[in-house]
């Protein structure tokens, strides 16, 4: 296993590491909307997402794959009336590529985030 670490992204504010790759595969911790610098962005569902996926596409590059290369995503969502907001942003960010999902409603994430995703990657050949 190679753990995997950028500070193009919030650092892990726990006792793991941004991601791990193993074999051909990059698996990421959630990823919260928290900025390089550790600040929470705060406001709509719209806002946090875009922070979210500017940290996933970070440690996604460091472990040397993309979001194209994304092949699983697991999204926790604070309040499901925020899922058709949270969709608007996620396709935009993943367009044609469909990768497979699940999205599930919770009581509460880190830091008090409305949206925390991780994903699974394939790594370039």
């Amino acid at each position: 296993m190679k753990f995997v670490a950028t500070d193009q992204a919030a650092a892990a504010i726990g006792p793991y590491s941004q991601g791990v790759i193993a074999g051909n595969l990059f698996y990421s911790s959630g990823q919260i909307p928290l900025t390089p610098s550790g600040e929470m962005v705060e406001g709509s569902i719209v806002e946090q997402a875009h922070q979210v996926f500017a940290n996933l596409k970070a440690v996604l590059a460091e472990a040397g794959s993309s979001l194209e290369g994304v092949v699983k995503t697991t999204v926790f969502i604070k309040d499901m009336n925020d899922f058709a907001a949270l969709n608007e942003v996620y396709a935009s960010y993943f367009g044609g590529h469909k990768p497979a999902r699940s999205t599930v409603e919770v009581a509460r994430l880190p830091k008090d985030a409305k949206v925390e995703i991780e994903v699974i990657a394939a790594l370039a050949e």
